[in-house]
């Protein structure tokens, strides 16, 4: 969340960034708030000082009138106090409440729009294949070559679920092995992340737990969810720590399977193995210094390029408009890879790195000891390595080849055992 004083002192700002965002914020109840807390704040340490002199006095030599003055005053005081401390309480939960409606500044440089196809395209990488026969998508090439059962998940799980089979199971395998490697060169300390978080951890990544517009299973009566991301659970590791500087950064990558609800997706761009509610992703995960921030950010992207280059799939890097941030993100890189069953070929986002400043930080109470000796805020950024499915879809569509094989990519193909996926007799 923003700094309370910051949304006082920023107003016009802030307010200008929920429009940007397309979000519905009302930062003015936010600085009321603000306002009557402080001043019930005040008002309550008045009547704290109060009492200090009461009990004060009262070790003096003291008539009997007097002593019972001071106990009766005493008990007033008392009784003023909790009934302070009660609408201190009860604004700090409504402050607490609004505050967290108001999303992050945004950078400067992101785009202003609405939703992604306000994105700006920064770059690109490889071309888009040219094939000498009609391409086929990966929801066909994964039923010729028996690697994916829709049929069987709907059935079993419901809709969105599925089966991976035969090669397609060492080639997620190969994916994963080969993205952990990379990480591991760049100094990521790997973990396998629980799949289950406290709706506490869920609230202070950004995450709504609960509601209509919830993409979260909730577990019920337990007070926690199944995870979306291993960006949650990654970043509730150090909930409530001070981190000692001289150990920041601290980059971590976490493999874990990721649950969502994906409540009203529907569509074409939806088909397949690209929104389905249960997946497998390594996430990256940074706790830094303020100062490090927007260079680690550029890190993480050229981690996720190098990964997506290696395979040999064309993509291109977004610069992600401010409608489309999400409410923690300073400023978000998309990669988008060709998909040449898409629509007849289009790009589809596979993977995204966001810095999110002190936002979650500030929720989650991470911070760390400056050489000031105070305690502040560390920034925490996020970035998908690789999303299974999506990665499974890039490597399909754009290895496809005119007998109905797969080729493998190079790199996986020591882990994968094999070189291409055949048609089976």
């Amino acid at each position: 969340m923003l700094d309370y004083r910051f949304i006082k002192d920023n107003l016009e700002a802030v307010k200008a960034n929920i429009r940007a965002r397309n979000m519905s914020a009302d930062a003015d109840a936010v600085v009321a708030l603000f306002d009557r807390r402080t001043a019930l704040v005040t008002a309550l340490q008045a009547l704290q000082a109060r009492r200090n002199d009461n009990a004060k006095s009262m070790k003096g030599k003291l008539s009997d009138d007097e002593r019972r003055r001071l106990i009766d005053e005493g008990k007033s005081i008392k009784d003023e106090i909790a009934a302070a401390e009660a609408e201190v309480a009860k604004v700090e939960e409504e402050l607490d409440i609004a505050g967290r409606t108001i999303p992050n500044m945004a950078h400067p440089e992101a785009p202003v729009g609405k939703e992604d196809k306000d994105n700006t395209e920064v770059k690109r990488v490889g071309e888009p294949a040219t094939f000498g026969f009609e391409p086929k998508d990966h929801v066909q090439l994964g039923e010729a070559l028996d690697l994916i059962d829709f049929e069987a998940g709907t059935k079993v799980s419901g809709v969105k679920f599925y089966y991976l089979k035969n090669e397609a199971v060492f080639l997620e395998q190969a994916l994963i092995m080969y993205a952990m490697n990379i990480l591991r060169r760049h100094g990521f300390t790997p973990f396998i992340t629980p799949d289950v978080a406290k709706a506490e951890i869920l609230q202070g990544i950004g995450f709504n737990p609960r509601g209509k517009e919830s993409n979260v299973y909730n577990i019920e009566e337990e007070g926690t969810c199944l995870v979306a991301t291993a960006e949650i659970t990654l970043g509730g590791y150090h909930k409530d720590e001070i981190l000692p500087k001289e150990r920041l950064p601290l980059f971590y990558c976490g493999l874990s399977h990721c649950f969502r609800r994906e409540a009203g997706a529907a569509g074409q761009f939806s088909k397949g193995l690209y929104r389905v509610h249960q997946f497998n992703k390594l996430e990256m995960f940074v706790y830094c210094l303020p100062e490090q921030s927007d260079s680690i950010h550029e890190q993480l992207r050229l981690i996720e390029e190098e990964i997506f280059a290696g395979l040999g799939i064309p993509f291109r890097v977004v610069d992600t408009c401010t409608g489309d941030l999400g409410a923690p993100a300073y400023r978000k890189w998309d990669l988008e890879a060709w998909m040449p069953g898409r629509n007849g070929g289009e790009w589809g986002e596979v993977t995204s790195t966001s810095n999110c400043t002190d936002f979650q930080a500030r929720r989650l109470n991470v911070r760390f000891k400056d050489d000031d000796g105070k305690n502040k805020y560390v920034h925490m950024l996020n970035g998908t390595a690789i999303a299974l499915s999506r990665a499974m879809i890039a490597v399909i569509e754009n290895c496809q080849q005119a007998d109905g094989s797969i080729r493998i990519p190079a790199p996986l193909v020591p882990f994968c055992g094999f070189d291409v996926i055949k048609p089976r007799s």
